[in-house]
């Protein structure tokens, strides 16, 4: 029988499959189509310390084999986050959740980690260092080691929950960032976030998203992530999550070759909000056909 069960920082998933956070709200949406206790985990919608209502529309425009998206981080906050939304998770969803958050200064970030490391539900916090759809922040944490160590080192001193600080793709050197994150008390790393792309529309020969630029996603950016996820999990000793154009069980399998303990699966679930069930039940077979009996034993197995 296939052993699909990863350990992440002390928690042990079912299986390693994690939609990512942005698309799959705050699970209950996706509880009214299947029941989301065969995920691994999952990773919340950004949280913010204080409401967003996001960028202006048009927010998402289709591409070649991807999207873009210029959300904006709308969120509620994190007040409302913990008192409406995780009463409402806690009904459908019976596992440790990953708590995405994301910060215009550190204070934010600290003022928002604390609160929800406090939280029974959250079992992992996901700093979001690397937004590149909101302006003044966001990603600007995340493209300089010493920013990111800094962000890393604050959040750290006010919580007790493992800590997974999520790095943008928009960069020479991801190594040196991921390994000024590990330096400064990270306990994993979460890789790719969206790369920054643009279109523009012919007709009217304006962007096709009105915050001009967003978040590139989508199966186009997979080898990306593979090569990126590849080289940081060579250079540090935590744990990596694969994210990036993921879409079926074979990605995962070379997500975790490449050297990650857990796959996100993103812009995926806004084509087809049941790939994540998908993959988890075709994870078995898949398995079988590469002679794995275990995922635990592939992780890190391109050395």
């Amino acid at each position: 029988m296939a052993d699909m069960k990863v350990n992440l920082c002390g928690i042990e998933l079912d299986n390693p499959v994690i939609p990512s956070s942005g698309t799959f709200g705050y699970g209950y949406e996706f509880a009214e189509l299947y029941d989301i206790n065969m995920l691994g985990t999952f990773s919340f919608k950004g949280t913010t310390r204080d409401p967003r209502f996001g960028n202006p529309t048009p927010r998402i425009a289709e591409c070649t084999s991807g999207l873009i998206n210029a959300v904006g981080l709308q969120n509620p906050g994190v007040d409302a986050v913990i008192s409406d939304e995780l009463p409402k998770l806690e009904k459908v969803f019976h596992k440790p959740v990953i708590a995405n958050v994301s910060g215009f200064s550190v204070d934010d970030y600290v003022y928002s980690c604390e609160k929800l490391d406090k939280c029974p539900q959250v079992g992992w916090l996901e700093v979001n260092v690397s937004c590149p759809n909101v302006h003044g922040g966001g990603m600007s944490f995340g493209t300089m080691p010493e920013s990111a160590a800094e962000v890393t080192r604050a959040v750290k001193a006010v919580t007790t929950k493992p800590v997974f600080i999520k790095l943008t793709p928009n960069v020479t050197d991801i190594v040196s960032i991921a390994k000024a994150c590990e330096e400064a008390g990270a306990d994993g790393i979460s890789l790719i976030n969206t790369m920054l792309g643009m279109r523009i529309d012919l007709k009217t020969r304006k962007p096709v998203v009105a915050n001009t630029m967003g978040g590139f996603s989508g199966p186009a950016v997979f080898p990306v992530a593979v090569r990126m996820v590849y080289q940081v999990s060579n250079a540090v000793k935590i744990p990596v999550m694969g994210i990036g154009g993921v879409s079926s069980a074979e990605n995962v399998i070379e997500m975790m070759l490449a050297g990650a303990t857990a796959v996100q699966v993103g812009a995926a679930n806004l084509v087809n909000p049941y790939v994540c069930r998908d993959i988890v039940n075709d994870l078995p077979k898949v398995m079988e056909k590469y002679n794995i009996a275990s995922l635990k034993d592939i992780i890190g197995g391109l050395r």
